[in-house]
Protein backbone atom coordinates (compact mmCIF):
# COMPACT_ATOMS: atom_id res chain seq x y z
CA UNK A 1 0.00 0.00 0.00
CA UNK A 2 1.22 3.64 -0.91
CA UNK A 3 1.35 5.81 2.47
CA UNK A 4 -1.74 7.25 2.96
CA UNK A 5 -1.95 10.84 2.86
CA UNK A 6 -3.15 13.84 5.04
CA UNK A 7 -3.49 16.76 1.75
CA UNK A 8 -7.16 18.63 2.74
CA UNK A 9 -10.02 17.99 0.31
CA UNK A 10 -12.39 20.92 -0.20
CA UNK A 11 -14.76 19.19 1.94
CA UNK A 12 -12.00 19.21 4.61
CA UNK A 13 -11.43 22.65 4.04
CA UNK A 14 -15.13 23.81 4.03
CA UNK A 15 -15.48 21.58 7.70
CA UNK A 16 -12.69 23.03 9.21
CA UNK A 17 -14.13 26.40 8.22
CA UNK A 18 -17.65 25.23 10.15
CA UNK A 19 -16.01 24.46 12.99
CA UNK A 20 -15.94 20.86 12.61
CA UNK A 21 -12.29 20.60 12.02
CA UNK A 22 -9.61 21.98 13.94
CA UNK A 23 -8.10 24.92 11.56
CA UNK A 24 -4.39 25.01 10.32
CA UNK A 25 -1.87 25.62 13.57
CA UNK A 26 1.25 28.00 13.51
CA UNK A 27 3.14 25.29 14.43
CA UNK A 28 4.83 23.50 11.63
CA UNK A 29 6.60 19.76 11.40
CA UNK A 30 10.36 21.20 9.49
CA UNK A 31 12.33 18.84 7.69
CA UNK A 32 15.53 19.14 9.35
CA UNK A 33 16.25 20.71 6.10
CA UNK A 34 14.51 23.39 8.55
CA UNK A 35 19.46 4.05 25.44
CA UNK A 36 19.20 2.15 26.91
CA UNK A 37 20.76 3.81 30.81
CA UNK A 38 23.75 2.35 31.30
CA UNK A 39 22.23 1.73 35.27
CA UNK A 40 19.40 -0.49 34.22
CA UNK A 41 16.22 0.32 35.73
CA UNK A 42 14.53 -1.18 38.38
CA UNK A 43 10.94 -3.95 37.86
CA UNK A 44 8.36 -2.55 39.60
CA UNK A 45 7.65 -4.50 42.88
CA UNK A 46 6.16 -3.64 46.43
CA UNK A 47 9.60 -3.48 47.58
CA UNK A 48 11.19 -0.19 48.55
CA UNK A 49 13.64 1.20 45.93
CA UNK A 50 16.78 3.25 47.24
CA UNK A 51 16.72 6.54 46.46
CA UNK A 52 20.13 6.27 44.71
CA UNK A 53 21.50 8.28 41.93
CA UNK A 54 21.38 6.83 38.20
CA UNK A 55 24.42 6.73 36.71
CA UNK A 56 24.68 8.58 33.41
CA UNK A 57 25.76 7.00 30.13
CA UNK A 58 29.67 7.85 28.65
CA UNK A 59 28.79 9.53 25.47
CA UNK A 60 32.30 10.12 25.05
CA UNK A 61 32.74 6.83 24.40
CA UNK A 62 30.57 5.99 22.12
CA UNK A 63 31.25 9.81 20.42
CA UNK A 64 35.16 8.51 20.28
CA UNK A 65 34.07 5.08 18.84
CA UNK A 66 31.03 5.56 16.19
CA UNK A 67 31.43 9.29 15.63
CA UNK A 68 34.11 8.91 12.39
CA UNK A 69 30.89 6.86 10.82
CA UNK A 70 29.42 10.30 10.57
CA UNK A 71 29.58 12.31 7.86
CA UNK A 72 28.87 15.98 6.65
CA UNK A 73 26.96 16.14 3.03
CA UNK A 74 27.12 19.75 0.80
CA UNK A 75 24.96 20.00 -1.41
CA UNK A 76 24.66 22.23 -4.40
CA UNK A 77 21.80 22.44 -6.85
CA UNK A 78 19.25 24.37 -8.61
CA UNK A 79 15.34 25.90 -7.79
CA UNK A 80 13.22 28.54 -8.72
CA UNK A 81 13.91 31.75 -7.18
CA UNK A 82 10.33 32.16 -6.26
CA UNK A 83 10.18 28.79 -4.44
CA UNK A 84 9.26 29.80 -0.87
CA UNK A 85 8.94 26.32 0.22
CA UNK A 86 10.74 25.87 3.72
CA UNK A 87 13.45 23.81 3.82
CA UNK A 88 15.25 22.61 7.18
CA UNK A 89 18.18 20.65 5.85
CA UNK A 90 20.96 23.72 6.38
CA UNK A 91 19.01 25.27 2.84
CA UNK A 92 16.29 27.71 2.60
CA UNK A 93 12.99 27.32 0.10
CA UNK A 94 12.95 31.21 0.71
CA UNK A 95 16.12 31.74 0.73
CA UNK A 96 17.60 30.51 -2.68
CA UNK A 97 20.92 31.08 -1.77
CA UNK A 98 21.17 28.80 1.36
CA UNK A 99 24.19 28.79 3.90
CA UNK A 100 25.79 31.32 1.23
CA UNK A 101 27.72 34.13 3.34
CA UNK A 102 26.29 36.65 0.68
CA UNK A 103 23.30 35.52 0.57
CA UNK A 104 21.59 38.69 1.89
CA UNK A 105 23.13 40.75 -0.36
CA UNK A 106 22.35 38.26 -3.74
CA UNK A 107 19.15 38.47 -2.19
CA UNK A 108 18.51 41.91 -2.70
CA UNK A 109 19.96 42.12 -5.75
CA UNK A 110 17.53 39.58 -7.08
CA UNK A 111 14.77 41.89 -5.77
CA UNK A 112 15.93 44.75 -7.19
CA UNK A 113 16.28 42.79 -10.77
CA UNK A 114 12.68 41.97 -10.72
CA UNK A 115 13.22 38.77 -8.53
CA UNK A 116 9.51 38.10 -9.04
CA UNK A 117 9.91 36.75 -12.46
CA UNK A 118 10.28 32.73 -11.28
CA UNK A 119 14.29 32.16 -12.60
CA UNK A 120 16.52 29.30 -11.54
CA UNK A 121 18.53 29.83 -9.08
CA UNK A 122 21.84 28.13 -7.34
CA UNK A 123 21.77 26.48 -3.97
CA UNK A 124 23.92 25.31 -1.49
CA UNK A 125 22.65 23.31 1.48
CA UNK A 126 24.06 20.97 4.48
CA UNK A 127 23.18 17.89 5.94
CA UNK A 128 24.38 14.92 8.09
CA UNK A 129 24.71 11.56 6.70
CA UNK A 130 26.19 7.98 8.04
CA UNK A 131 28.54 5.33 6.52
CA UNK A 132 26.75 1.76 6.76
CA UNK A 133 29.24 -0.19 4.54
CA UNK A 134 32.85 0.07 4.35
CA UNK A 135 33.08 0.62 0.91
CA UNK A 136 31.30 3.61 0.80
CA UNK A 137 27.33 3.24 1.11
CA UNK A 138 25.90 6.17 3.29
CA UNK A 139 22.83 7.00 4.52
CA UNK A 140 20.58 10.27 4.80
CA UNK A 141 17.34 11.95 4.04
CA UNK A 142 15.69 12.37 0.82
CA UNK A 143 14.83 16.18 1.26
CA UNK A 144 18.84 16.61 1.77
CA UNK A 145 19.68 15.55 -1.74
CA UNK A 146 16.70 16.76 -3.49
CA UNK A 147 17.23 18.72 -6.25
CA UNK A 148 21.16 18.67 -6.25
CA UNK A 149 22.89 18.59 -9.02
CA UNK A 150 26.06 18.07 -6.92
CA UNK A 151 26.77 15.86 -3.73
CA UNK A 152 29.85 16.17 -1.46
CA UNK A 153 30.64 13.84 1.28
CA UNK A 154 33.34 15.12 3.74
CA UNK A 155 34.85 12.75 6.32
CA UNK A 156 35.98 13.63 10.03
CA UNK A 157 39.32 12.68 8.65
CA UNK A 158 38.63 16.18 6.83
CA UNK A 159 38.77 13.96 3.35
CA UNK A 160 36.13 14.79 1.12
CA UNK A 161 34.58 12.78 -1.89
CA UNK A 162 31.86 13.69 -4.52
CA UNK A 163 28.91 11.31 -3.98
CA UNK A 164 26.80 9.29 -6.30
CA UNK A 165 23.18 9.44 -5.21
CA UNK A 166 22.10 5.78 -5.78
CA UNK A 167 18.70 6.60 -5.26
CA UNK A 168 16.08 8.28 -3.42
CA UNK A 169 12.72 6.97 -1.63
CA UNK A 170 10.53 10.40 -0.96
CA UNK A 171 7.80 8.62 0.88
CA UNK A 172 10.43 7.01 3.89
CA UNK A 173 12.59 10.19 2.85
CA UNK A 174 15.43 7.87 2.80
CA UNK A 175 18.13 8.06 0.61
CA UNK A 176 21.47 6.27 -0.28
CA UNK A 177 24.46 7.91 -1.09
CA UNK A 178 27.91 6.05 -2.39
CA UNK A 179 31.58 7.23 -2.46
CA UNK A 180 34.43 5.70 -3.71
CA UNK A 181 36.46 4.61 -0.95
CA UNK A 182 37.33 1.52 0.80
CA UNK A 183 38.06 0.66 4.56
CA UNK A 184 35.93 3.22 5.95
CA UNK A 185 34.09 3.10 9.49
CA UNK A 186 31.13 2.00 9.75
CA UNK A 187 28.12 2.20 12.53
CA UNK A 188 26.67 -0.53 14.10
CA UNK A 189 22.53 -0.84 13.89
CA UNK A 190 20.00 -1.70 16.54
CA UNK A 191 16.79 -2.52 16.94
CA UNK A 192 13.90 -0.68 16.94
CA UNK A 193 11.80 -3.14 19.09
CA UNK A 194 14.48 -2.91 21.70
CA UNK A 195 14.32 1.05 22.12
CA UNK A 196 12.29 2.08 25.19
CA UNK A 197 11.02 5.24 25.93
CA UNK A 198 12.78 7.25 28.46
CA UNK A 199 15.94 5.84 27.13
CA UNK A 200 19.20 7.92 26.32
CA UNK A 201 20.00 8.50 22.95
CA UNK A 202 22.50 11.00 20.96
CA UNK A 203 22.49 12.72 17.76
CA UNK A 204 25.55 13.53 15.71
CA UNK A 205 25.63 15.86 12.82
CA UNK A 206 26.03 19.45 11.33
CA UNK A 207 23.70 21.48 12.42
CA UNK A 208 23.80 25.06 11.26
CA UNK A 209 26.97 23.72 9.55
CA UNK A 210 28.75 22.78 13.00
CA UNK A 211 29.98 19.59 11.70
CA UNK A 212 30.76 16.72 14.31
CA UNK A 213 27.87 18.37 16.82
CA UNK A 214 26.87 16.18 19.32
CA UNK A 215 23.56 16.45 21.57
CA UNK A 216 22.11 13.95 23.67
CA UNK A 217 18.30 13.07 25.20
CA UNK A 218 15.76 10.72 25.87
CA UNK A 219 13.13 8.77 23.80
CA UNK A 220 9.64 10.62 24.26
CA UNK A 221 7.52 8.07 22.41
CA UNK A 222 7.58 5.48 19.60
CA UNK A 223 5.27 5.32 16.22
CA UNK A 224 4.52 8.68 16.28
CA UNK A 225 2.12 9.19 13.34
CA UNK A 226 2.76 13.06 11.73
CA UNK A 227 0.28 14.94 9.07
CA UNK A 228 3.45 15.86 6.79
CA UNK A 229 2.11 13.02 4.06
CA UNK A 230 4.15 10.34 5.60
CA UNK A 231 4.04 6.28 6.77
CA UNK A 232 6.94 7.02 8.87
CA UNK A 233 6.33 5.47 12.51
CA UNK A 234 8.89 8.25 13.42
CA UNK A 235 11.06 8.28 17.34
CA UNK A 236 9.99 11.24 18.98
CA UNK A 237 12.95 12.82 21.16
CA UNK A 238 13.77 15.86 23.23
CA UNK A 239 17.54 15.66 21.67
CA UNK A 240 18.40 19.22 20.12
CA UNK A 241 18.60 18.68 16.50
CA UNK A 242 18.29 21.65 14.27
CA UNK A 243 18.71 22.32 10.16
CA UNK A 244 22.33 20.48 9.05
CA UNK A 245 20.98 17.70 11.25
CA UNK A 246 19.07 16.18 9.20
CA UNK A 247 20.18 12.54 7.76
CA UNK A 248 22.36 12.37 10.89
CA UNK A 249 22.06 9.19 13.42
CA UNK A 250 20.31 8.49 16.21
CA UNK A 251 22.59 6.10 19.05
CA UNK A 252 21.40 4.63 21.48
CA UNK A 253 23.79 4.04 24.71
CA UNK A 254 25.49 0.91 23.44
CA UNK A 255 26.47 2.66 20.26
CA UNK A 256 23.87 1.29 17.85
CA UNK A 257 21.99 3.61 15.38
CA UNK A 258 18.20 3.13 16.16
CA UNK A 259 17.28 6.23 13.92
CA UNK A 260 18.04 8.86 11.03
CA UNK A 261 17.24 12.69 12.36
CA UNK A 262 14.64 13.88 9.99
CA UNK A 263 12.23 16.43 11.49
CA UNK A 264 11.87 18.89 14.13
CA UNK A 265 8.18 20.43 15.50
CA UNK A 266 8.55 24.30 15.81
CA UNK A 267 6.92 27.70 15.88
CA UNK A 268 10.02 29.52 14.80
CA UNK A 269 12.23 26.43 12.91
CA UNK A 270 14.39 26.15 14.91
CA UNK A 271 14.64 23.82 17.89
CA UNK A 272 11.73 24.02 20.37
CA UNK A 273 12.14 20.12 22.39
CA UNK A 274 10.49 18.06 20.14
CA UNK A 275 12.65 16.02 17.46
CA UNK A 276 12.02 12.91 15.06
CA UNK A 277 13.55 10.28 14.11
CA UNK A 278 13.08 7.69 11.04
CA UNK A 279 13.48 4.23 12.68
CA UNK A 280 16.89 2.32 11.66
CA UNK A 281 15.05 -1.04 10.88
CA UNK A 282 12.80 0.84 7.99
CA UNK A 283 15.52 2.56 6.70
CA UNK A 284 17.44 -0.61 6.41
CA UNK A 285 14.75 -2.03 4.75
CA UNK A 286 14.64 1.15 2.27
CA UNK A 287 18.27 0.87 1.88
CA UNK A 288 18.18 -2.33 0.43
CA UNK A 289 15.78 -2.04 -1.91
CA UNK A 290 17.97 1.27 -3.70
CA UNK A 291 21.09 -0.40 -3.69
CA UNK A 292 19.41 -4.00 -5.05
CA UNK A 293 16.89 -1.89 -7.58
CA UNK A 294 17.80 1.69 -7.26
CA UNK A 295 14.21 2.68 -6.07
CA UNK A 296 11.79 1.51 -3.22
CA UNK A 297 8.59 0.17 -3.41
CA UNK A 298 5.53 0.47 -1.40
CA UNK A 299 2.43 -1.64 -0.68
CA UNK A 300 -0.40 -0.26 -1.48
CA UNK A 301 -4.41 -0.79 0.39
CA UNK A 302 -6.09 0.99 -1.58
CA UNK A 303 -8.51 2.87 1.03
CA UNK A 304 -9.28 6.37 2.58
CA UNK A 305 -9.40 6.28 6.03
CA UNK A 306 -9.81 9.15 8.99
CA UNK A 307 -9.22 9.56 12.67
CA UNK A 308 -12.32 8.12 14.89
CA UNK A 309 -12.79 10.60 17.93
CA UNK A 310 -15.35 9.84 20.20
CA UNK A 311 -18.63 11.29 18.56
CA UNK A 312 -17.40 9.05 15.97
CA UNK A 313 -17.05 5.83 18.18
CA UNK A 314 -20.39 6.49 19.80
CA UNK A 315 -21.81 6.31 16.41
CA UNK A 316 -20.24 2.95 15.25
CA UNK A 317 -21.17 1.49 19.26
CA UNK A 318 -17.36 1.60 19.84
CA UNK A 319 -16.56 1.18 23.42
CA UNK A 320 -13.41 3.68 23.01
CA UNK A 321 -12.05 6.04 20.23
CA UNK A 322 -9.83 3.69 18.22
CA UNK A 323 -9.13 2.53 15.03
CA UNK A 324 -8.65 4.04 11.01
CA UNK A 325 -12.33 4.86 9.77
CA UNK A 326 -12.91 3.62 6.41
CA UNK A 327 -14.22 6.78 4.26
CA UNK A 328 -13.69 5.43 0.76
CA UNK A 329 -12.38 2.22 -1.06
CA UNK A 330 -10.79 2.38 -4.44
CA UNK A 331 -12.93 0.40 -6.74
CA UNK A 332 -11.22 -2.68 -7.85
CA UNK A 333 -8.31 -1.78 -5.58
CA UNK A 334 -6.74 -4.51 -2.73
CA UNK A 335 -9.38 -3.58 0.06
CA UNK A 336 -12.37 -3.52 -2.15
CA UNK A 337 -11.16 -7.41 -3.44
CA UNK A 338 -11.05 -8.59 0.17
CA UNK A 339 -14.51 -7.05 0.88
CA UNK A 340 -13.67 -4.15 3.09
CA UNK A 341 -16.41 -1.18 3.18
CA UNK A 342 -16.81 2.18 3.97
CA UNK A 343 -17.73 2.48 7.09
CA UNK A 344 -15.50 -0.48 8.43
CA UNK A 345 -13.22 0.64 11.54
CA UNK A 346 -9.85 -1.45 11.20
CA UNK A 347 -8.77 -1.92 14.56
CA UNK A 348 -5.62 -4.86 13.85
CA UNK A 349 -3.44 -5.34 11.42
CA UNK A 350 -1.27 -8.82 11.47
CA UNK A 351 -2.51 -8.54 15.48
CA UNK A 352 -1.23 -4.87 15.63
CA UNK A 353 -3.45 -2.29 17.64
CA UNK A 354 -4.40 0.68 15.39
CA UNK A 355 -4.90 2.92 17.88
CA UNK A 356 -5.06 6.04 15.85
CA UNK A 357 -6.00 6.33 12.38
CA UNK A 358 -1.89 7.59 11.99
CA UNK A 359 -0.96 3.69 12.79
CA UNK A 360 -2.24 1.84 9.84
CA UNK A 361 -0.28 3.25 6.71
CA UNK A 362 2.60 3.60 9.11
CA UNK A 363 2.07 -0.37 9.46
CA UNK A 364 1.32 -1.35 5.80
CA UNK A 365 4.11 1.09 4.46
CA UNK A 366 6.48 -1.36 6.33
CA UNK A 367 4.79 -4.59 4.38
CA UNK A 368 6.09 -5.13 0.56
CA UNK A 369 3.29 -5.52 -2.68
CA UNK A 370 1.74 -8.83 -2.31
CA UNK A 371 2.11 -9.36 1.21
CA UNK A 372 -0.79 -10.96 2.92
CA UNK A 373 -2.14 -8.93 5.64
CA UNK A 374 -4.75 -9.99 8.13
CA UNK A 375 -6.97 -7.33 9.48
CA UNK A 376 -9.59 -7.26 12.24
CA UNK A 377 -12.66 -4.97 11.60
CA UNK A 378 -15.54 -3.49 13.34
CA UNK A 379 -18.56 -3.36 10.97
CA UNK A 380 -22.07 -2.64 12.46
CA UNK A 381 -21.32 -3.76 16.05
CA UNK A 382 -19.54 -6.85 15.31
CA UNK A 383 -15.66 -7.25 14.64
CA UNK A 384 -14.89 -9.45 11.40
CA UNK A 385 -11.92 -11.17 10.11
CA UNK A 386 -10.95 -9.78 6.55
CA UNK A 387 -7.50 -11.01 4.31
CA UNK A 388 -6.02 -8.52 2.33
CA UNK A 389 -3.57 -8.72 -0.37
CA UNK A 390 -1.57 -5.46 -0.89
CA UNK A 391 -0.71 -3.88 -4.37
CA UNK A 392 1.92 -2.02 -5.51
CA UNK A 393 1.68 1.92 -4.18
CA UNK A 394 1.34 4.70 -7.14
CA UNK A 395 1.08 8.22 -6.65
CA UNK A 396 -2.43 9.64 -5.44
CA UNK A 397 -3.99 5.86 -5.21
CA UNK A 398 -5.00 6.47 -1.22
CA UNK A 399 -5.27 9.19 1.06
CA UNK A 400 -5.93 10.13 4.51
CA UNK A 401 -8.76 12.11 5.23
CA UNK A 402 -8.53 14.31 7.85
CA UNK A 403 -11.21 13.64 10.36
CA UNK A 404 -13.34 15.67 12.60
CA UNK A 405 -11.24 16.79 15.77
CA UNK A 406 -13.70 19.01 17.73
CA UNK A 407 -16.88 18.44 19.22
CA UNK A 408 -20.13 18.93 17.34
CA UNK A 409 -22.62 20.95 19.04
CA UNK A 410 -25.28 19.21 20.53
CA UNK A 411 -28.80 19.59 19.05
CA UNK A 412 -31.53 18.28 16.62
CA UNK A 413 -30.45 16.44 13.46
CA UNK A 414 -31.19 19.73 11.52
CA UNK A 415 -31.37 17.86 7.58
CA UNK A 416 -34.05 18.70 4.97
CA UNK A 417 -33.11 16.10 2.69
CA UNK A 418 -34.73 14.33 -1.09
CA UNK A 419 -33.26 11.31 -2.83
CA UNK A 420 -31.17 11.91 -5.60
CA UNK A 421 -32.33 12.06 -9.07
CA UNK A 422 -30.78 9.40 -11.73
CA UNK A 423 -29.18 12.19 -13.40
CA UNK A 424 -27.88 13.96 -10.30
CA UNK A 425 -26.44 10.25 -9.09
CA UNK A 426 -24.87 10.23 -12.13
CA UNK A 427 -23.11 13.40 -11.36
CA UNK A 428 -22.26 12.22 -8.42
CA UNK A 429 -21.22 9.03 -9.28
CA UNK A 430 -23.36 7.20 -6.78
CA UNK A 431 -25.71 4.98 -6.89
CA UNK A 432 -27.66 5.80 -4.10
CA UNK A 433 -27.84 8.96 -1.73
CA UNK A 434 -30.07 11.89 0.25
CA UNK A 435 -29.37 15.31 -1.43
CA UNK A 436 -29.20 18.25 1.31
CA UNK A 437 -31.69 20.43 0.84
CA UNK A 438 -31.77 22.65 3.86
CA UNK A 439 -29.58 22.51 7.06
CA UNK A 440 -30.19 23.50 10.52
CA UNK A 441 -28.95 22.97 14.59
CA UNK A 442 -26.57 20.10 14.80
CA UNK A 443 -25.68 19.48 11.47
CA UNK A 444 -25.30 22.72 10.60
CA UNK A 445 -23.05 23.56 13.21
CA UNK A 446 -21.10 19.94 12.20
CA UNK A 447 -20.24 21.68 8.65
CA UNK A 448 -22.97 19.63 7.12
CA UNK A 449 -23.86 22.38 4.10
CA UNK A 450 -27.20 22.69 0.93
CA UNK A 451 -25.78 20.60 -1.73
CA UNK A 452 -23.90 17.72 0.47
CA UNK A 453 -24.83 14.31 -0.55
CA UNK A 454 -25.34 11.87 2.36
CA UNK A 455 -24.55 8.35 0.88
CA UNK A 456 -24.75 6.40 4.46
CA UNK A 457 -25.23 6.76 8.34
CA UNK A 458 -23.45 5.10 10.82
CA UNK A 459 -22.34 2.91 7.99
CA UNK A 460 -25.39 1.93 6.48
CA UNK A 461 -25.86 3.16 2.62
CA UNK A 462 -29.13 5.09 3.25
CA UNK A 463 -31.71 5.23 -0.15
CA UNK A 464 -34.66 7.28 1.60
CA UNK A 465 -35.92 9.81 4.15
CA UNK A 466 -37.48 6.95 6.33
CA UNK A 467 -34.74 4.95 6.46
CA UNK A 468 -32.92 7.96 7.75
CA UNK A 469 -35.33 8.86 10.44
CA UNK A 470 -35.17 4.99 12.00
CA UNK A 471 -31.12 4.93 12.14
CA UNK A 472 -31.72 8.22 13.74
CA UNK A 473 -34.39 7.04 16.42
CA UNK A 474 -31.95 3.90 17.20
CA UNK A 475 -29.22 6.00 17.85
CA UNK A 476 -28.15 7.72 21.56
CA UNK A 477 -25.60 10.41 21.79
CA UNK A 478 -24.72 10.50 17.74
CA UNK A 479 -24.45 9.54 14.21
CA UNK A 480 -21.76 9.84 11.72
CA UNK A 481 -22.81 11.09 8.11
CA UNK A 482 -20.91 9.93 5.06
CA UNK A 483 -21.17 13.36 3.21
CA UNK A 484 -20.06 14.11 -0.57
CA UNK A 485 -19.52 17.04 -1.69
CA UNK A 486 -17.30 17.59 -4.90
CA UNK A 487 -15.98 14.35 -5.15
CA UNK A 488 -15.13 14.13 -1.72
CA UNK A 489 -16.04 12.15 1.07
CA UNK A 490 -15.50 11.89 4.65
CA UNK A 491 -17.58 11.21 7.62
CA UNK A 492 -19.46 13.95 10.32
CA UNK A 493 -20.15 13.10 13.30
CA UNK A 494 -23.41 14.58 14.93
CA UNK A 495 -24.37 14.78 18.36
CA UNK A 496 -27.76 14.07 19.02
CA UNK A 497 -30.26 16.13 21.32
Amino acid sequence: MQQLSIKSSRLVMALVAAGVIGGASVTALQHIRPVHAATPVAAATNATVPNTPMALPDFSRITAQHGPAVVNISVVGTTSSADDTPMANGRQGAEPFGNDPFSEFLRRFQQGQGGATPREMPTRGQGSGFIVSPDGIILTNAHVVRNANEVTVKLTDRREFTAKVLGSDPKTDIAVLKIDAKNLPTVTTGRIQDLQVGEWVLAIGSPFGFENTVTAGVVSAKGRSLPDDSAVPFIQTDVAVNPGNSGGPLFNTRGEVVGINAQIYSHTGGYQGLSFAIPIDLALKVKDQIVATGKAEHARLGVSIQEVNQALADSFKLERPEGALVSSVEKGGPADKAGLQTGDIIRKVDGRLIASSGDLPAIISQAAPGDTVAMEVWRKGETRQIDARLGIANDGAQKMAKGPDGPASQGRLGLALRPLQPQEMEVAGASNGLLVEAVTGAAARAGIEPGDVVLAINGTSVKDVEQVRSIVAKSDKSVALLIQRAGDKIFVPIRLG
